[in-house]
């Protein structure tokens, strides 16, 4: 607790209780409760560059979208590694039902933050945009899915690993061409969507959105919503088609399904297995699924 102590005197606030923010899994989110009624959040990332890459994002969509605003900022020091101090948005994730209306608005919040423009396939860091090699996405794609080969090779089992190789292979060079560079969120699910009596009122959680291709950010759309909610997608593409063109699902959504369990093995290794157990092994039956289909 000494950690967040240093961070809310460096924030010069009067807190009279603090709460434990869940399904935080890189940073560390907390409620704080102010001495005069308020609520507000400290998020402290999990490294610089995830901080100044959610203060930008934060700070660019704030007249495009509905996200936290930022009260606060501290850069840290030589032990931490820097906080954002947040508004509180008056909702919930919408982790229940998800009907045709929610599904309509979810669709074109999406599509409003795909609308953003960036100015090359890369991501905000602590020195300023950082583009992508040759600012080539589907380069950046390729080489990313490479260096997780040797760790994910640790984790799974061979046969597994054999079937995932061969299987991206066939579905990237089957990608259309990508769109962007436009803002993608990358962790666009319903935990970070905020809901109101049946109404989108806000969207949080921005320390991985990037310059990138839309087609990388329907990936836990389809896993978390439309599978568990299948007249919601319909829905969802819609109210998305009323702000731009979506592009060809059919052909994205297998590539990314497996591209998205793959690199999150690699994220339960370097995070803890064990701490990780249940996320790893719902990765592995998405690429078992992806791999048999």
């Amino acid at each position: 607790m000494s950690l967040l102590q240093t961070i809310i005197r460096g924030f010069n606030l009067n807190v009279i209780s603090i709460e434990n923010v869940p399904e935080s899994f890189s940073s560390q989110v907390y409620k704080l409760n102010l001495t005069n009624g308020e609520s507000v959040y400290a998020k402290i990332p999990y490294n610089r560059d995830k901080l100044y890459r959610e203060y930008r994002m934060l700070e660019m969509l704030s007249e495009v979208i509905p996200v936290p605003k930022v009260l606060d900022f501290w850069s840290g020091d030589d032990f931490i590694s820097g906080a954002l101090l947040l508004s509180q948005i008056q909702g919930t994730p919408c982790t229940g039902t998800i009907d045709d209306k929610l599904a309509f608005q979810i669709g074109q919040y999406h599509a409003k933050l795909h609308e953003v423009k960036m100015p090359g396939y890369g991501v905000e860091g602590v020195d300023g945009y950082q583009f992508l090699d040759q600012n080539d996405w589907r380069l950046y794609i390729k080489n990313n899915f490479e260096k997780l080969k040797e760790p994910c090779k640790e984790v799974l089992e061979r046969g597994l690993f054999e079937k995932c190789i061969n299987h991206f292979e066939r579905a990237f060079s089957a990608l259309p061409h990508p769109d962007g560079p436009c803002v993608v969120h990358m962790d666009f699910r319903p935990g970070n969507i905020l809901t109101n009596n049946n109404e989108v009122i806000g969207i949080i959680d921005f320390e991985s959105a990037r310059g990138g291709s839309s087609e990388i950010d329907f990936t836990k759309m389809n896993r978390y919503v439309w599978e568990a909610f299948p007249p919601s997608r319909a829905a969802y593409q819609e109210g998305y088609s009323t702000i731009r063109p979506l592009m060809e699902l059919e052909t994205i959504l297998p590539f990314y399904d497996l591209y998205d369990a793959f690199s999150a093995v690699v994220w339960c290794k370097n995070r803890g297995i064990e701490k990780n157990k249940a996320f790893l092994q719902e990765s592995i039956a998405v690429l078992q699924k992806s791999v048999d289909c």
